[in-house]
């Protein structure tokens, strides 16, 4: 039975919402999301719930970070990132719950908020966490070729999520130190793992890549994954854009991340569904039975096309599609809870690949894994785009 892809949607919360100015909608859209998180949750350390409740995690600090972007419409935003990252950064900068000898990518992305803390005060502690990280990435396992682990547990492979998680971080760290070779870095990465991933039919790119070709999941001739994840090419175009922010203009890798941008944009409107505007958990596989609109994976491809039309990496013409793409997760992908916050549905919790249990990296292991709700790796990427088109 084909799962139910469109929730109830109270008149009272959609109307004069959608067909709003764009601006103002996302202006609207990002504080009211902010709002309810910070209503439910008094600190991030908190918005686990039922998983360890105190923990250095990449998608709590991505979702604090844009929340405290807002810090100029009040203060209580920055503030309710800052005692997330306070809370794990000592006085000496050790970082709690954290383990370089892991060698764990997601690790590195929490770096972007102690960058922002850093310039802000000047406190020398965010400065010593900063360089931990940086110096977690010198010594950081590579596969033969040079790209970087997704994490020690997971040897030769390269997933589209540790993109996201390390690249942006290096790029800006390279800008605000004065560590140009940290450019080159992030452009080798993002150029070698795109060719390595990408599927030249439809121009989208596979989850991973094992070196080795030993994990089942594994094409043995490629050493590819088998299926195209949203959440996982949601990761990879938003490396694109955060790291071309930072990247010099005058940057010889720059056209070339131009370039993939937009080839990675234009393939994935080609699997955009005409019926909702927004994509699937399993992108090429449209309406398939078990397949469903995905919201974390929709949330990133909007901030992507927002912010590169914005910067004129993308025509404008992008932007368009992206207030299109914006309209269509809160007419799809919003509800109303009892508590009269909105809520965002038909998140992911979470895909991986190998490990115990094994994942095998199908396309029912996909479809199978837990839809949530309010899950940070939906909820940020959703303000973000709102913050965004709001400019």
């Amino acid at each position: 039975m084909k799962r139910l892809l469109l929730p109830l949607i109270a008149g009272v919360f959609l109307g004069g919402c959608v067909g709003l100015q764009k601006s103002e909608n996302s202006d609207k859209w990002s504080i009211r999301m902010s709002d309810a998180v910070m209503t439910r949750y008094d600190t991030l350390t908190q918005y686990h719930g039922s998983r360890e409740s105190k923990r250095w995690q990449y998608d709590v600090a991505m979702m604090g970070g844009a929340i405290d972007k807002l810090g100029d419409v009040d203060p209580k935003y920055s503030k309710y990132m800052v005692d997330y990252i306070d809370a794990f950064v000592q006085d000496d900068g050790t970082i709690l719950t954290y383990s370089m000898e892991k060698y764990n990518i997601d690790n590195i992305n929490p770096g972007k908020n102690l960058i922002t803390l850093y310039k802000r005060t000047g406190a020398q502690k965010y400065k010593n966490a900063i360089d931990t990280l940086v110096k977690q990435m010198e010594q950081h396992p590579r596969t033969k070729e040079g790209s970087f682990w997704h994490k020690k547990v997971y040897p030769n492979q390269v997933w589209l999520d540790g993109l996201y998680m390390a690249t942006p971080f290096l790029a800006q760290y390279a800008k605000e130190f004065n560590q140009p070779q940290w450019f080159d870095e992030v452009v080798f990465q993002l150029n070698t793992v795109y060719n390595r991933t990408l599927d030249s039919i439809t121009g989208l790119c596979y989850h991973a890549y094992d070196e080795s070709r030993e994990m089942k999941w594994s094409n043995p001739e490629t050493g590819q994954s088998p299926h195209f994840w949203s959440r996982s090419m949601g990761w990879y175009s938003m490396a694109l854009v955060d790291v071309l922010e930072f990247l010099p203009e005058n940057h010889p890798g720059r056209d070339g991340l131009i370039t993939i941008l937009k080839n990675t944009v234009d393939a994935l409107l080609k699997v955009r569904d005409p019926q909702t505007g927004l994509w699937y958990q399993v992108l090429d596989q449209g309406n398939r039975t078990g397949n469903y609109i995905e919201g974390s994976g929709s949330a990133m491809f909007t901030y992507v096309m927002a912010k590169a039309a914005n910067r004129g990496w993308l025509d404008k013409s992008y932007l368009k599609t992206a207030n299109e793409s914006f309209d269509n997760i809160v007419k799809h992908l919003m509800i109303t809870d009892e508590d009269g916050m909105p809520s965002m549905i038909q998140i992911c919790g979470a895909c991986g690949l190998g490990g115990n249990p094994y994942r095998d990296g199908s396309y029912d292991y996909y479809i199978n894994e837990k839809i949530v709700t309010n899950d940070t790796k939906g909820v940020g990427p959703f303000i973000m785009a709102a913050l965004e088109l709001g400019k």
